[in-house]
């Protein structure tokens, strides 16, 4: 009876009345809805869209712009994984969405190619833009050069190029002696030759024949600094009239637009284990470093694929690093694309690749066998449930660390960007059609 007045007491003063059920036997099935789903937050809904998460299913959008310095300290992003999981098709499909905002350029390093064009030609040819194809035969008939003393690198750019191209096929650091004969010749270059384009073999000649003005002031004779010079001249004369001859020896070629919204350089021709490919490498970082980053609040991004080559090289991963460095305060994204860590981390340039990896607060991780996942999450700081998933994803689906919101995430590519994202040598007349009505939607979309 006092429970019966206390129950009608308190329903009349709080209006509700607290109750006692018995407890309910089901199945998990039907307990679900109980305790409904959560899901971590995303990274925003300001940017491009990525795919979806695969355990929310929510949309996932990403852009290293909109979130550095909010959720990022950097907008250095590193890809991993096997062949043939979807690296490539991300990251074509991030650059055509990322290209739709006028504020954006992209550079890419396109290492692949069949059918003897980089695997990126096709979607340069839908924007109507030319691939700056770098091949060392076709240079030597009249195909793309790049010049090292191409006015439109400062001349503190071009010495630093110069140095670098010697120390990367030199294999060592350039000799006090050997950097001042270099420096002194490329001062009376830059001061006697007014009348066109100082090239390579302007410097070789000049080291070999110094100019007294330039070294009486050290109280040096000339041939010593010839004999210094010596070796300086040799390495350069291997990139005029060696096996390295044709790229490099010559002004730049006409048509090379760096305001363009996407720069391709096809480097599809080049041997990967070629001490070519790191000296390129070299030339191109140089010149993108004096050239093409100002402060324009033009947001740009540079993909390098096949990475490793790049980082191997102590003396380009340096480069590199100082190119990053830059993107901080200029608005630069770098993206590296490789199969195994490993290949970094375990090569001639360690300490350097390690520098370079820490720049890197995004990171994808796609399909890799268990012993590389459990060694990628070590140096990477991945959790174990993430690290434990590795070996099982499809392709298209990734882990992605966004530094520390780790998600999976499928990777979504629509019918549009479908043949331009998928280069197949066995492509069939529909496939084709296709491919050409892609690339003239994508040439009619505007910019935003």
């Amino acid at each position: 009876m006092i429970g019966k007045l206390t129950d009608s007491f308190a329903s009349a003063l709080f209006g509700r009345v607290e109750t006692t059920r018995l407890p309910v036997r089901t199945s998990s099935g039907q307990a679900q809805a109980v305790y409904l789903p959560t899901a971590a937050p995303g990274l925003g809904d300001s940017g491009v869209i990525i795919g979806r998460e695969v355990y929310s299913g929510k949309g996932y959008v990403y852009d290293p712009f909109q979130l550095y310095g909010q959720q990022l300290p950097a907008p250095h992003w590193l890809v991993l994984g096997e062949s043939g999981n979807g690296k490539s098709a991300l990251e074509k499909t991030y650059v055509l969405r990322q290209l739709r905002f006028r504020d954006r350029q992209v550079v890419v390093l396109d290492a692949q190619g069949e059918d003897g064009v980089g695997e990126w030609n096709l979607i340069a040819n839908a924007l109507g833009i030319k691939s700056i194809r770098l091949d060392p035969l076709a240079a030597r008939d009249g195909g793309v050069k790049l010049n090292p003393l191409d006015p439109a690198i400062t001349t503190t750019g071009q010495l630093s190029l110069l140095r670098t191209i010697i120390e990367v096929a030199m294999g060592r650091q350039l000799e006090e002696r050997a950097g001042f004969a270099l420096k002194a010749a490329h001062a009376y270059v830059h001061a006697t030759v007014k009348d066109r384009q100082p090239v390579l073999n302007d410097i070789i000649d000049t080291l070999r024949s110094p100019d007294l003005s330039a070294v009486e002031s050290l109280g040096v004779e000339t041939g010593e600094v010839q004999s210094w010079g010596l070796d300086v001249a040799l390495v350069l004369d291997r990139l005029v009239d060696g096996d390295l001859r044709g790229m490099f020896d010559g002004p730049t070629s006409a048509g090379i637009d760096l305001d363009a919204p996407l720069i391709v350089f096809d480097l599809s021709h080049i041997d990967r284990n070629s001490i070519a490919m790191p000296i390129l490498m070299a030339i191109v970082g140089v010149w993108l470093e004096h050239t093409w980053l100002r402060p324009d609040r033009v947001k740009r991004i540079f993909l390098v694929e096949e990475a490793w080559h790049i980082i191997n090289s102590p003396f380009v991963a340096q480069l590199f690093q100082r190119l990053l460095k830059f993107g901080r305060r200029l608005g630069l994204s770098f993206v590296a694309v490789v199969h195994h860590l490993s290949d970094v981390v375990d090569g001639a340039a360690a300490k350097e690749a390690s520098a370079i990896l820490k720049m890197a607060s995004t990171r994808t991780i796609y399909m890799q066998k268990a012993e590389e996942a459990r060694a990628t999450g070590r140096v990477l700081g991945l959790p174990r449930w993430a690290v434990e998933i590795i070996p099982t994803l499809s392709p298209g689906i990734a882990v992605w660390d966004v530094n520390g919101n780790v998600q999976v995430v499928k990777h979504i590519i629509t019918e549009a960007e479908r043949p331009l994202v998928y280069t197949d040598r066995a492509m069939t007349e529909d496939a084709v059609a296709e491919r050409e009505r892609a690339e003239q939607q994508l040439a009619s979309q505007p910019r935003i």
